[in-house]
């Protein structure tokens, strides 16, 4: 019989409810001036509304709101903001910009199919624009019939990298590249070249393995090619070292699919590829997640450390990474002022939700937005830090969310353990409240929440995430299982009322998890992975899916590794309830997934309940399916726990 932990009373000023979770403002990612006195950043809301803000980066004025907008981007000079604005036609974006003198925003484009990207140049007169190709009369005539047929690798529209002369209003395209797929632009901080970074497709698989990098001259339009670079290559940025301008970049350590991240430096040679490819990272502890080009000097990067995020600066003589400074949780959306003495990010702890915070590069730093003030009288679980060790003696990490009001000295509770995405993520020791990783909001129905942080994530170096190619469900599980058991050896966690639930590869894990065991009493496997073969051959990541899963299909009748390591295989000794949450129009990890696992427990007699939500894809937009989620989650636990 459920034994649920006491609650708390309805009607309770500090009562965390699903509305109040999905209708947060979140900020988004900021975009320090130049000069670093103003940080602008954008406001999004549930219904798809973004507004512009802008603050003084020392915080000796409040926040105001300049236009509605997002993706802001400042002019070289500091005195204008670019941004895109979707407010003429919904879903079509066109590039604005703001003169902060005059404060009114004027249209600078009016692009059929709408801009995707922009950044301003150097010589104040351009902007380079990434944006799809303009509808023709034939597409429209297409359109109206419902001649819609795909062809496959036609049926995605190429961005292409175009040129606006702020001037004349006219927009240029750079044909150069011919139909790849331009996906980043970043251009050298003395008003050279553009570095360009493309695909040979715009299909994720396989334009993440096709990626090259380019340079342009915007002038002429002329083009270099500096050949390819690495699996998921992103975040180009540019470094003079001595009288060599260089070109770094975020990519897969070199050699592998699945791994963590490594910065990767070029020399750019006067014409033809590059001769070398370096990393900078090679033996690190800690993992890349951002990179950004400094002006003035070589680039700062955020790196996962563990539940914490630090802030590095390149070191030119050395060609290694040195820790500046380093911040509790979640840091993300790195901007840095022309000097690289300010820095603004998004910062979130324990207890505090994500805002914009702005100060010098060693800190401290001061927080400057607060989208969210109605969080400040909710009542949190407390979460703690946990370290432990794994079954073969390797270090771990994790957090602990304790019922709300409540002490470990009261357990054991109701342990719900939630398994993170990726599997190339982590938790960090932030504020975990959304409609997938909700752990307070389970914490505020009396439940205590384990966040595991699992071998195959970020924030301890590249061995401890490579380790899983070909390996899921193996030690990253046993790895969870060592955490489960520690809570309930310290009495926190009750034995006979545990659950597990996640998102994507955390959803692969809840489902194969049920498949190895009988202890958990209900699990939660939200758009999870069931079968690796079939994942392989239809998911947009299919190429790391098949090292991940340990193979493809079509490589013979089998026995398959990918068998081995699929839930699907097991699931005639599954006992568990099992929520299944899907979206419709997922193409990461498609629906057919979750249709093969609830097929399967079906002909097995398994208690289950199948979601689908329409319109959705790998996550959940949507209000509605938002607080369906997170009602249905908390109500499947209730009725197991």
């Amino acid at each position: 019989m459920p034994h649920p932990a006491p609650r708390p009373v309805p009607g309770s000023p500090d009562l965390l409810t699903a509305e109040l979770v999905v209708d947060l403002a979140t900020p988004g990612a900021p975009a320090i001036s130049p000069d670093g006195r103003l940080v602008a950043y954008g406001v999004a809301t549930n219904s798809g509304d973004s507004t512009l803000w802008v603050a003084a980066a020392d915080g000796s004025a409040a926040p105001r709101r300049l236009a509605d907008g997002a993706a802001p981007k400042w002019a070289p000079d500091s005195a204008a903001l670019y941004f895109t604005s979707d407010h003429a036609e919904r879903g079509t974006a066109q590039l604005q910009r703001i003169l902060l003198d005059r404060g009114a925003a004027e249209s600078l484009t009016s692009w059929r199919g709408g801009i995707s990207d922009h950044y301003p140049l150097a010589d104040g007169r351009t902007v380079a624009l990434l944006a799809e190709d303009e509808p023709s009369a034939e597409d429209a005539r297409r359109a109206a019939e419902g001649d819609d047929a795909k062809v496959w690798r036609q049926h995605l529209p190429v961005t292409r990298l175009r040129l606006l002369d702020l001037a004349t209003g006219m927009v240029r395209t750079v044909n150069g590249l011919g139909d790849r797929h331009v996906v980043e632009v970043a251009e050298r901080p003395d008003g050279g070249p553009l570095a360009v970074l493309s695909w040979a497709t715009p299909e994720l698989d396989p334009g993440v393995t096709t990626a090259r990098l380019h340079l342009v001259v915007p002038g002429t339009g002329a083009v270099q090619d500096l050949g390819p670079v690495g699996f998921e290559a992103h975040s180009p940025v540019w470094w003079k070292h001595d009288a060599d301008w260089r070109l770094a970049h975020l990519a897969v350590t070199p050699g592998h699919l699945v791994g963590g991240l490594a910065v990767i430096d070029t020399v750019p040679p006067a014409s033809g590829p590059v001769a070398e490819q370096r990393s900078l990272t090679v033996g690190m502890s800690v993992c890349p997640a951002e990179l950004v080009q400094v002006a003035d000097g070589p680039p700062l990067a955020l790196f996962a450390d563990g539940l914490d995020t630090a802030l590095y600066r390149l070191d030119p003589q050395s060609l290694r990474f040195h820790q500046l400074s380093c911040a509790p949780g979640m840091l993300a959306g790195l901007t840095v002022s022309h000097s690289a003495q300010t820095v603004a990010v998004l910062a979130s702890t324990a207890h505090e939700p994500k805002n914009v915070h702005a100060g010098p590069a060693n800190g401290p730093l001061r927080q400057l937005s607060d989208t969210s003030p109605e969080l400040g009288k909710i009542r949190w679980g407390v979460q703690e830090r946990l370290g432990y060790q794994a079954c073969d003696g390797l270090q771990l990490d994790g957090l602990l969310i304790l019922p709300v009001g409540r002490t470990r000295e009261e357990g054991p509770f109701p342990l719900v353990t939630l398994v993170h995405g990726g599997p190339y993520f982590r938790h960090a020791d932030e504020l975990t409240l959304s409609p997938v990783d909700c752990g307070q909001w389970l914490a505020a129905a009396g439940y205590a929440v384990f966040l595991a942080n699992p071998r195959g994530g970020s924030g301890h170096g590249h061995e401890f995430a490579a380790v899983v190619a070909g390996e899921v469900g193996g030690d990253e599980w046993t790895d969870v299982l060592s955490g489960i058991d520690l809570l309930v050896a310290e009495g926190v966690a009750d034995p006979e009322r545990l659950g597990i639930s996640g998102w994507s590869h955390g959803g692969f894990m809840a489902a194969w998890a049920i498949g190895r065991t009988r202890r958990f009493k209900a699990a939660v496997m939200g758009a999870g992975i069931s079968d690796w073969g079939m994942q392989a051959g239809t998911g947009d990541w299919g190429v790391m899916d098949a090292v991940l899963g340990g193979g493809t299909g079509w490589k013979g009748p089998g026995p398959h590794l990918h068998d081995r390591n699929s839930p699907i295989s097991y699931a005639s000794r599954i006992r568990t309830p099992v929520l299944i949450l899907h979206g419709e129009e997922d193409t990461n990890v498609p629906l057919g997934q979750a249709v093969h696992f609830h097929r399967a427990l079906r002909r097995f007699g398994v208690e289950h309940e199948f979601v689908v939500y329409p319109r959705e894809g790998h996550g959940l937009q949507e209000r509605a399916h938002q607080l369906d989620a997170l009602r249905r989650i908390r109500a499947w636990c209730d009725r197991w726990l």
